[in-house]
């Protein structure tokens, strides 16, 4: 079975972290989110990914050199252009030959769904799709999915006022497609697979949907970016990951609480870090204090950091003290 995996974002809301490293590409407990999502899909059956590669395919080639990830193997289709979503699925699924039932994923999602269980799902159903659906909290922030009882979608109701549906389930970013959707897209041409594609199989009576509630988190933001990486050292997750990376260091005196150290950091003296992520290479000085905060570049001494977001490119000065700010700020870098 093939899956295709869209990578194709520019990651805005991670920036500064993105401008040095694709978001597939970051690490969520010391292992690159992508290795994450490709290890569920082998565990599922599929023989071979297609990353849909919008721009800057290079990183991808380097991290994968042999063509594999997770015991999968790799194909690299490049847009020669942005095509949004469904235009970026048609243009991979052409570009590897895909002719048969085949899994897509967003790139940017941490989920525990059973992959096996939503392709029966869809081959009980005998749908032309079939989308994952995970329940919200406040369903006005999101585009919401109601579905009959038999697991047929009715219609999609977009930041829904209150009232306006019963239904508390959104798209959660994963579905089982047939070849047949792509007669649905034309080549080469820009269309979202959620705003047309998906309404217009809706009206077919051709898509269907399984709701569950599986941990499910969008990792596109930073708060939800760190909250990913501690869900996977904490117990919130079925399976626990290491917390220190390789060849870090991490002084005798140093504090570190509820925090991911990546591969290759080095923590100072005297240092407290608490809820945080040190991604790889990170050089933290002595008497810091980091909370809730991500930090690929370094941190001077003495400097106090909550909230904060710190590029590979970010140099914090000594004594600073900073909330909420990202080093450099993304505003004032040419992109």
């Amino acid at each position: 079975m093939h899956a295709v995996v869209l990578v194709g974002g520019f990651g805005t809301r991670l920036r500064p972290l993105t401008f040095s490293t694709p978001k597939p590409l970051l690490p969520i407990a010391n292992v690159r989110q992508l290795e994450h999502l490709i290890a569920a899909l082998g565990t599922a059956g599929v023989t071979e990914v297609v990353l849909a590669i919008g721009f800057k395919p290079q990183p991808f080639l380097d991290a994968f050199p042999d063509g594999v990830c997770a015991g999968v193997a790799l194909h690299y289709a490049v847009e020669p252009e942005p095509l949004d979503t469904a235009g970026a699925i048609a243009f991979a699924a052409r570009h590897a030959g895909i002719s048969d039932t085949f899994i897509v994923m967003n790139g940017d999602i941490l989920c525990d769904v059973d992959l096996t269980a939503l392709v029966a799902f869809h081959k009980a159903h005998d749908a032309e799709g079939t989308l994952h659906l995970t329940p919200v909290d406040d369903p006005s922030q999101y585009g919401v999915v109601e579905i009959d009882a038999e697991g047929w979608v009715q219609r999609f109701v977009e930041k829904p006022q209150p009232g306006e549906t019963s239904s508390n389930v959104v798209n959660a970013g994963t579905y089982v497609l047939e070849p047949a959707v792509l007669d649905r897209i034309p080549e080469n041409q820009k269309m979202s697979i959620e705003r047309v594609v998906f309404p217009a199989m809706v009206a077919d009576g051709r898509l269907a949907a399984m709701a569950t509630d599986d941990y499910w988190i969008d990792t596109g933001r930073p708060d939800t970016y760190l909250q990913a990486n501690l869900d996977l050292i904490d117990g919130s997750r079925s399976r626990i990951l290491s917390s220190v990376g390789v060849n870090a260091h991490v002084a005798a005196s140093a504090s570190i609480t509820h925090s991911v150290i990546g591969d290759n950091c080095v923590v100072e003296d005297g240092c407290v870090v608490s809820d945080s992520v040190l991604l790889p290479g990170a050089h933290i000085g002595a008497r810091v204090r980091l909370e809730r905060s991500l930090v690929m570049g370094s941190v001077g001494d003495g400097a106090s950091l909550a909230d904060c977001v710190v590029g590979l490119d970010g140099h914090v000065s000594p004594n600073a003290s900073l909330v909420g700010v990202k080093v450099p700020d993304p505003s004032e870098v040419a992109n």
